[in-house]
């Protein structure tokens, strides 16, 4: 062979060898495990995002996640309240199979609503736990590699039994334990793994108003109400410093804040703001959660200071260099409040949907379980994305597990949602399912564009009412009368989706008939 003619062979050998090594690097690299964070805002209406339509609060940082990332159009929360919503979120199991149904307050166990008394006896603190044998998508992270971690609210569990955050799956804790005390943003104390982490704070209950010829319309009327240690800002400096200390390792953290739940506690900075961007403004006295000078300039300085959070987030991230390495989702654990001091109409808190009292918060209506969620991973998410994928929280277990490579170890009731993200081929659920045994018993499917609804199960068993919801996304024209096979379909899924909670209270009798 003469010289010439090897030197070309040589040559094209080696770019041969180079093109195949760089191909299996590339997806090496497309397989490499990511970060994940997984932020939950609380009460956060469909509408009260800027990517949402949203009008009056600001919200650039997620609206920019929105637009380096996905924005989902048909996401649901896992129940219409917060302590279910969050076991079908870390379970994979939806409100026909998930432990908790409901929020527990375990009111046997003494006066559970006094902030005073839980701070004496913390037996008093949590909600009904998850049962020692589940297992959370951070148990599974865990075992797998990922360092865990989780701030803010988690409403799964007592303090003094196996259900805390360190004993499911999560290295590292720091927030509230009890979602009844995170019925203050100025606390006692907080939990950091499983030890109390004491505030300088001091006691004010829900039920105190303004003191005895207070002047509402002056700022110090409210200066208890808004005192040294203001929770969710320590909370966030625990989940900067859980992203930095872990910056060389694969890392889970689920970022439970409580905002913009009541009561209305902002940072002063942003409080102002609104105050200028708002006007003058009727304050709020009640003794519903606590009385507020400024309620709608209140509720949006909450908003904007997550979304500032959110922002901090990505910088801190991008400090790291784990920017491109991390998925971040962002999404609320329910419908907005229908309380007094929160004016849903003049945010027009649920976007699309109709805002009340009775299709909010704790209802299975579109304004209370559709929910905004946004997820980014950049160069791997197509920026700018909108996805139309009806999906729902018990479907993160699956998607995590897909996404890192993870076999289920049993079986959820979700699907991955990973192909989604990445452009590819997704598989459809047949439907979504929700019970709910509180708010007079609810059931609800979302089939397709069709949502069936069933209202009052403690009194009836209640007539299906059908909603067709491409040309009525307001749930106004029950269609029930005029499509009797769906209507057909629907009631086998109703039976088939739910079994009989191992929590007595969760039991709605007519659905055990």
């Amino acid at each position: 062979m003469n010289k010439p003619l090897m030197f070309y062979i040589k040559y094209f050998l080696f770019f041969v060898t180079l093109f195949f090594f760089s191909c299996n690097k590339s997806n090496s690299i497309e397989r490499s495990p990511p970060n994940i964070i997984y932020i939950l805002a609380d009460d956060l209406g469909y509408g009260e995002l800027g990517v949402y339509g949203q009008k009056l609060i600001e919200t650039p940082n997620i609206d920019k996640l929105a637009q380096t990332g996905m924005l989902f159009n048909n996401h649901y929360t896992g129940a219409p309240v917060c302590a279910p919503a969050r076991s079908v979120l870390l379970t994979g199991k939806h409100m026909g199979n998930t432990h908790i149904r409901a929020n527990d307050e375990r009111n046997e166990r003494g006066n559970v609503w006094s902030f005073k008394a839980m701070l004496d006896d913390p037996n008093l603190e949590g909600q009904g736990p998850l049962l020692d044998s589940i297992m959370t998508v951070a148990n599974v992270l865990q075992d797998n590699g990922y360092k865990t971690g989780m701030v803010g609210k988690w409403g799964l569990g007592a303090p003094l039994t196996n259900s805390i955050p360190n004993k499911k799956g999560f290295d590292f804790f720091y927030g509230y334990n009890c979602q009844r005390q995170a019925h203050t943003y100025y606390p006692t104390h907080l939990w950091k793994n499983d030890k109390r982490h004491l505030l300088n704070n001091y006691i004010v209950t829900k039920q105190e108003g303004l003191e005895e010829n207070a002047d509402p319309y002056k700022s110090e009327s409210y200066k208890k109400y808004n005192q040294k240690d203001y929770a969710p800002a320590l909370m966030h400096r625990e989940a900067l410093d859980f992203i930095d200390k872990n910056k060389n390792n694969n890392f889970f953290l689920y970022y439970a804040s409580p905002i913009p739940h009541l009561p209305l506690q902002g940072p002063q900075k942003w409080v102002d703001y609104y105050i200028n961007k708002f006007g003058p403004e009727e304050p709020y006295t009640g003794k519903s959660y606590f009385p507020n000078k400024n309620p709608r300039a209140t509720y949006a300085a909450m908003i904007s200071y997550l979304d500032q959070q959110v922002g901090e987030i990505i910088e801190k991230l991008k400090e790291i260099g784990e920017y491109e390495n991390t998925l971040i989702i962002f999404t609320s654990d329910n419908g907005p409040s229908w309380v007094d001091q929160v004016d849903y109409n003049f945010f027009n808190s649920t976007g699309l949907f109709v805002n009340s009292r009775n299709t909010m918060k704790g209802s299975v209506n579109e304004g209370g379980i559709r929910v905004p969620m946004i997820a980014s991973w950049p160069n791997t998410i197509s920026p700018g994305s909108v996805s139309n994928h009806i999906s729902s929280f018990y479907d993160f277990f699956a998607t995590a597990c897909d996404i890192a490579n993870i076999q289920i170890p049993f079986s959820t009731d979700g699907i991955s949602f990973y192909p989604t993200l990445i452009g590819k081929n997704q598989t459809q659920h047949e439907y979504l399912y929700w019970e709910y045994p509180s708010s007079g018993g609810l059931q609800a499917i979302r089939m397709g564009k069709w949502k069936g609804i069933k209202k009052n199960l403690f009194k009836t068993d209640s007539r299906l009412q059908l909603y067709d919801l491409s040309n009525d996304p307001m749930e106004l024209i029950d269609v029930s009368k005029i499509f009797p096979d769906k209507i057909k379909l629907i009631e086998k899924y109703l039976d088939e989706a739910h079994s009989t909670p191992t929590v007595k209270k969760f039991i709605i009798p007519i659905l055990e008939n």
